[in-house]
């Protein structure tokens, strides 16, 4: 297939490599197909899962019920030989029961720690909103420095960690919203959406003996995972890109119809996403549109529309539909 003018117009001179090890692309691929197995008709949210787990990030899921989010973060964690923990979130649910607790041991006459939930390499939270901010505190406290504390006692989380939550944005009810400042440790924020006929159909028919998830085997190690998230960091960034970038960040903190644009972290953490883009589409260096490919989805949670936008376009608009008009407007380098 031939290149785009745009791509080419960023790749690496000769003298540096471009090229990505075809082992690892295979790698990759091979996870890709095992969770789009379970996962149908959804390949660009598969991508943005796989793109957390490679950023090092964590991956929110915003959807109403039944639509696969419990699905996606169960096959993409049987597809890794590591350990995985499901946390059914509840009102009546405390920090201790995901952290873990310090248990005294008479034989040796002191206390010792046993693990929660959360020490695992794989953790799916399960609407996150209906616990108090207490205990979601703890866990993304946990998420943001990938240790627990308890009893004054440091506990590191095993690598690789990545946290998939899910919340139904419908049901308010009973529920704690996450505010801005923990959201924010999500390195994005999708949605599934619905399927389309001709996937549904595919869903029916193949789920009528027994389900996907029952055959998936895991398909990469925790080794080869920590591998890619190392390429990830090495892929290669233009300096007109990093302007790009920069250039976005800043548009966004002029819009009038934001009150809140995004902060220096959300910038790094869009290049980093972008990055894992890069990898998985099987280049060792950045292009403007694996930034735009990822813009939305790790931004939009980070910003802040404003309550009573002026007259005009700006009114009624949610974060993502603001996002991407100035994704749409930010001048892209040639």
């Amino acid at each position: 297939m031939r290149q785009s003018a745009r791509t080419a117009a960023f790749e690496p001179k000769p003298r540096q490599s471009s090229s990505v090890d075809s082992d690892l692309v295979t790698r990759i691929e091979r996870l890709r197909r095992s969770v789009e197995g379970v996962i149908r008709g959804k390949s660009e949210t598969v991508t943005h899962a796989l793109v957390a787990l490679f950023s090092e990030g964590h991956l929110l899921i915003e959807d109403v019920p039944g639509v696969g989010k419990t699905m996606l973060a169960q096959a993409l964690a049987r597809s890794l030989a590591g350990t995985f923990r499901r946390i059914q979130f509840t009102s009546d649910l405390l920090p201790s029961d995901i952290i873990g607790v310090s248990i005294y041991d008479p034989t040796h006459s002191q206390f010792k720690f046993k693990p929660g939930p959360l020490f695992a390499n794989v953790v799916l939270a399960d609407e996150i909103n209906r616990s108090t901010p207490k205990t979601q505190s703890a866990l993304l406290e946990a998420m943001n420095e990938s240790q627990a504390s308890v009893d004054n006692s440091s506990h590191p989380l095993p690598k690789p960690f990545i946290v998939i939550a899910t919340q139904n944005p419908i049901e308010h009810h009973g529920t704690y919203p996450l505010p801005e400042s923990q959201l924010d440790r999500f390195l994005m924020r999708i949605r599934m959406g619905y399927p389309d006929e001709d996937h549904e159909k595919e869903i029916l028919r193949t789920q009528r003996l027994s389900h996907p998830i029952d055959e998936v085997e895991p398909v990469l190690s925790c080794q080869e995972v920590a591998e890619i998230q190392r390429e990830v960091r090495a892929v290669q960034v233009e300096p007109s890109l990093a302007d790009y970038l920069v250039r976005l960040a800043t548009a966004t903190r002029r819009s009038s119809d934001l009150a809140l644009g995004v902060s220096p972290r959300g910038t790094l953490l869009l290049q980093r996403a972008a990055q894992a883009h890069a990898l998985i589409s099987g280049r060792s260096y950045l292009v403007p549109d694996d930034i735009k490919a990822v813009a939305i989805p790790v931004l939009a949670h980070r910003v802040v529309p404003r309550a009573r936008a002026s007259a005009g376009a700006g009114r009624g608009l949610e974060a993502e539909t603001i996002l991407g008009q100035i994704v749409e407007t930010v001048l892209v380098p040639l």
